[in-house]
Order: C-alpha cells, then sequence, then structure tokens
C-alpha cells in the first residue's frame, strides 16, 4: 500500500468543498487530482478544480522582479522574501466520504475541519474510490467557478492513471457520462473530447 503524500491544509470550507494552501510555494497536486481530507471519523474526498499563487497580502500584487535575472530560478535565488510573501492553494470540491471503511458518493454530513491535513490520494485508494461512478453525478451537477468540462475530463484522465486497464476505465466512464450528459450532447462531446 503506498503511502499518502500530504498536499496541504484546509483553510476555508464548506459542505460543498474547500479551499487548502501548501506548505511549499507551487508544490500543488494537479488539476483533476483525487485528494482526501479528514473530519472526525469521515474521510472526505475531493477532486482539486482550481489552483492559485497569489500575495499573502489581498490587493497587493507582485511585481516583476526578473529584468536583470537569467532565469526564473535566479528571480527567487535574488529575492529570498518571495517565498514568504506569496501562497499556492487549491480548491477541492467534495465528491465523497468514506465512514467506518464503507465508501460513499455523495456529500459528507458537515464540511472539512479547517487546519485539516490534505493528502493526494495513491493509486490504491484512488482505484477504490472510482470503481463506482457515482462521483460524476457530483462532477457534472456542480456548477463551479471554471470550465466543468475541463474538470470532469481531468479528474477521469487522473483516476484512469491508477487502474490497470486505464482504456478500459476511460470507457465505463464514458458510457457514464453518456448517461448522465444525454440532454447535452455537445458537453458530452467535450469532455469525451478531453479524455484521450
Amino acid at each position: 500500500m503506498t503511502e499518502a503524500v500530504r498536499v496541504g491544509e484546509v483553510i476555508e470550507a464548506a459542505t460543498t468543498g474547500y479551499a487548502a494552501q501548501c506548505y511549499e510555494l507551487y508544490d500543488l497536486p494537479p488539476l483533476g487530482s483525487l485528494v482526501r481530507t479528514r473530519d472526525g471519523d469521515i474521510d472526505l474526498f475531493g477532486v482539486v478544480y482550481q489552483a492559485l499563487t497569489a500575495s499573502f497580502e489581498s490587493g497587493r500584487r507582485p511585481i516583476a522582479r526578473g529584468r536583470d535575472e537569467a532565469s526564473q530560478e535566479a528571480v527567487y535565488a535574488a529575492n529570498p522574501q518571495l517565498s514568504k510573501l506569496l501562497r499556492s492553494e487549491f480548491n477541492v470540491l467534495v465528491v465523497g466520504h468514506r465512514r467506518n471503511g464503507v465508501l460513499r458518493h455523495y456529500l459528507p454530513p458537515a464540511p472539512a475541519r479547517i487546519h485539516g491535513f490534505v493528502y493526494l490520494c495513491p493509486a490504491n485508494e484512488v482505484r477504490d474510490f472510482s470503481e463506482e461512478f457515482g462521483f460524476l453525478n457530483i462532477l457534472v451537477g456542480t456548477p463551479l467557478p471554471v470550465a466543468s468540462d475541463e474538470i470532469i475530463a481531468a479528474a477521469v484522465r487522473q483516476m484512469s492513471r491508477a487502474h490497470e486497464d486505464s482504456h478500459g476505465f476511460l470507457v465505463e466512464a464514458g458510457k457514464e457520462l453518456a448517461g448522465l450528459l444525454s440532454h447535452d450532447f455537445v458537453q458530452l462531446k467535450s469532455i469525451l473530447g478531453r479524455l484521450e
């Protein structure tokens, strides 16, 4: 069993999702990744749908510093304070939970806890979670502040990598999406076109 990697800490939470801050600048989980945090005896599973790096002070934007530097790395080497002035965060849509060893592909009874640790799910956990496709209903049915087609496709692609038969997983996920989006052929085609 592979060890889960801690990728951040919850800094804002709601029943449907949360925001997490990374410990290291730019150490963000990939778009569409399945992540997990804990609330008491419940593991909350979610999909990363947005990431950002910005100033710690809201309303204060970073300024260009690389005019006389040869590379991006040189900018950070010449300005070591940047790692203390900037933060990397990611947003997660909760798509299921586990209580007493039972996985459920619907929202948990309570939001994640502030300062809860967030882990990138290892392949075995992703496989277990994605054996059934109930989570796709939440992804399809939740309006996101970013392109939902991109997020759904990214999540399915990320999950397919954890399966021995990744192509078979993509085919089954595509069939499930076809049922969920039978009323919206344009969106279905858009998502399926991104599963390559």
